[in-house]
């Protein structure tokens, strides 16, 4: 059994790049970038900000902010009240001048604001200055503030602390830090430069900051769901079929990248070796947080792995291992005895870096026989064929190109581009077939054109589907690959194979007590109204009237405490030898087990094949794929034999995205 080291780590929310901010005399505008799911194509959206002497500035799109982690942030309430204790121990002088960075809602400057009210600071000078540089996130903050009458208590800045000065934004220098700077690998978010910017350019001497202190802790620990995340050479020598994604000397050519990668640690089996945990120590009064594989469930606060190479290192009982850990400015790595390599991993122009599922999957077994069947049947009856791979699969590249010597392979590879052909061509020899079979285009679908393809008509249109950036996104905008087969149609032949050759949207009731919380709806946190940030945040339950939260991409097996309530229900199909079009489908649940239904998940079975003998699922066990998680207005309770509900789905082709309805009934 291999051997990989865990290390549990901090996690604050990842609020989305504003790619480019503009500023100007009267107001200030972000542009964001948002992507077509199911083109690739993007767009610029435009958010306004509207002079500062306007009360009523509008308020960010409609649930702009859904799939960040500010509301889970925002509902672990034990996490809350340890920073206003913190901030509490450190306002003790009422002409303190206190420094918010990184302010989100405002909840720490509102508490700092009224610590300083407390002590007198109202009258005495003090002061309360935030720092919030993503503009959205900032008009909600004024949102926040105007809610609880501290519009006037706290200045807002939009722009990043560096920017900052003393003698023109700040009247001068700040005695109190505070900031939320912080995510699951601790250093990701840029915590060591900022604050030092800060020590140097904006901090008092001696300043108080909070959080005071953080230390991570490593654990080592042996799991086979771990190896599997990482180590594809040697699950690929285990399917024993013929394809080499990581051939020979070549098996580090595709890995994870060689970083702290954050999960749910609690969720899958492994064998501890003693105990451990983060702390996150706010002040200097052992007013911490506490944060290990036990602690109470949330989203926005992960443990960390770290992986070892290979098979791992083989550890005995009372054996002394020496672990090392090193930082730069935003990560931390990890080394475990003098032979491991794993903080000087060079990465080469061939060498690809997928996220730890996707490397699973690659190295699975019955994945690959899956597909490796429905090809070679493919192959049968096709000579000589022109196939197009329509998405970034590496594996079926390979795959058709070894099984077929006389095929022409055209890659699109419209995530991998150029490093996707550099990869093909170290590869090709150890896969026997020659580099001349295919061809990589780079380009979207939209911009290929008939010379691409030399005016030859496509006799096979292959996807996995998996699009190199997609990977955290609702399942079905995967769907991208029917797209794409639209797009192409003109240059389909008659009988072209596709594969897929149809997607099907499965639903299941789930009881997810601990998601629900997380993603409950705001109202008091720690004596501060936050109802204004629901719609934004995405909130999910107890809504004004009917409201309902989006449909949101998790990994439903580390959502914590799960239940399964019925079975798994077909929704709607999507059959690709058709154009893309819209859908619609309705079921009804009847319940299978008692318990409280919080919402159902969602995903997507792949049909290979016309004769619906091969089937991938994407469903909550198998834990490689996210599901889309639609959570209830209200929970409800429900029963075997009493309890119905009826969910309805439409698809929107222009926009990718798929809606749902749903009402629940009880007999007598």
């Amino acid at each position: 059994m291999p051997s990989c080291c865990c290390l549990l780590g901090l996690g604050f929310p990842s609020p989305p790049s504003a790619l480019r901010i503009l500023r100007r005399r009267m107001a200030s505008r972000a542009f964001q970038l948002r992507l077509n799911p199911l083109t690739g194509d993007s767009e610029w959206l435009v958010v306004e900000e509207e002079e500062e002497e306007d009360h009523h500035p509008t308020p960010p799109p409609k649930q702009l902010l859904a799939t960040t982690s500010y509301l889970d942030m925002l509902n672990d309430s034990a996490r809350n009240r340890a920073y206003r204790r913190a901030i509490e121990a450190a306002v003790t002088d009422p002409s303190s001048r206190v420094l918010d960075i990184g302010a989100g809602t405002g909840l720490l400057s509102m508490m700092a604001a009224r610590a300083l009210a407390a002590v007198g600071g109202e009258t005495r000078g003090g002061s309360v200055s935030a720092c919030e540089s993503y503009l959205p996130m900032g008009k909600l903050m004024r949102r926040v503030l105007r809610a609880n009458g501290m519009e006037n208590r706290v200045k807002v800045f939009h722009k990043r602390s560096d920017e900052l000065k003393v003698g023109d934004d700040l009247d001068s220098p700040a005695d109190i830090l505070v900031s939320e700077i912080l995510d699951s690998e601790l250093l990701g978010e840029g915590l060591i430069p900022t604050l030092q910017q800060a020590y140097d350019m904006l901090l008092a001497k001696n300043p108080k900051i909070v959080p005071y202190r953080a230390t991570t802790y490593g654990q080592l620990v042996e799991s086979t769901f771990l190896w599997k995340l990482h180590d594809l050479h040697n699950n690929e020598a285990n399917a024993a079929d013929g394809v080499w994604l990581t051939p020979g000397e070549m098996e580090r050519i595709v890995s994870v990248k060689p970083q702290q990668h954050a999960m749910q640690c609690g969720y899958f089996n492994w064998i501890l070796l003693g105990q451990s945990s983060t702390q996150l120590l706010l002040d200097g009064r052992d007013n911490q947080v506490v944060r290990g594989r036990n602690a109470d469930w949330c989203d926005h606060w992960k443990q960390c792995v770290w992986f070892m190479q290979g098979k791992g290192i083989p550890a005995t009982e009372d054996q002394v291992l020496s672990l090392r850990a090193r930082h730069n400015q935003t990560s931390i790595s990890y080394q475990l005895n003098i032979n491991d390599e794993a903080c000087d991993r060079s990465s080469k122009g061939d060498h690809l870096t997928l996220l730890p599922e996707r490397i699973a999957l690659y190295g699975d077994k019955d994945w690959r026989s899956a597909l490796i069947n429905t090809i070679k049947n493919a192959l049968t009856v096709k000579s000589s064929p022109t196939c197009v791979v329509a998405d970034d699969s590496m594996f079926l590249a390979l795959l058709i190109s070894s099984m077929s010597p006389t095929s022409k392979v055209i890659a699109m590879y419209p995530g991998l581009r150029d490093k996707g052909a550099a990869y093909l061509r170290s590869v090709a020899d150890a896969n026997n077939f020659s580099i001349d079979q295919i061809q990589v285009i780079g380009k979207r679908a939209s911009s290929i054109t008939a010379d691409d393809l030399k005016h030859k008509k496509v006799n096979l249109l292959v996807g996995e589907p998996f699009y190199l950036g997609s990977e955290g996104m609702l399942p079905w905008q995967n769907l991208r690959f029917w797209s794409v087969r639209t797009l192409l149609d003109s240059m389909l032949s008659e009988d072209a194979f596709i594969m897929p050759c149809k997607g099907i949207l499965k639903l299941c009731a789930m009881s997810l007590p601990d998601l629900w919380r997380s993603r409950s709806s705001l109202k008091d946190v720690e004596g501060f109204d936050h109802s204004v940030v629901n719609e934004t945040l995405g909130a999910c339950g107890y809504l004004p009237g009917d409201q309902q939260g989006p449909c949101l991409p998790y990994y439903v097996w580390q959502c914590g405490y799960t239940k399964k309530l019925s079975k798994v229900y077909s929704l709607m199909d999507f059959n690709f030898s058709e154009p893309i079009h819209s859908c619609f489908g309705k079921t009804k649940i009847e319940f299978s087990h008692d318990g409280t239904c919080h919402g159902f998940a969602v995903w997507i079975d792949w049909v290979l094949d016309e004769r619906k003998s091969v089937v991938l699922t994407t469903g909550p066990d198998n834990r490689y794929w996210k599901q889309g998680v639609q959570l209830f207005s209200k929970p409800v309770e429900v029963n075997p034999g009493k309890s119905v509900m009826h969910v309805e789905a439409s698809f929107d082709p222009s926009t990718g995205e798929i809606t749902f309805s749903s009402s629940s009934t009880t007999c007598s």
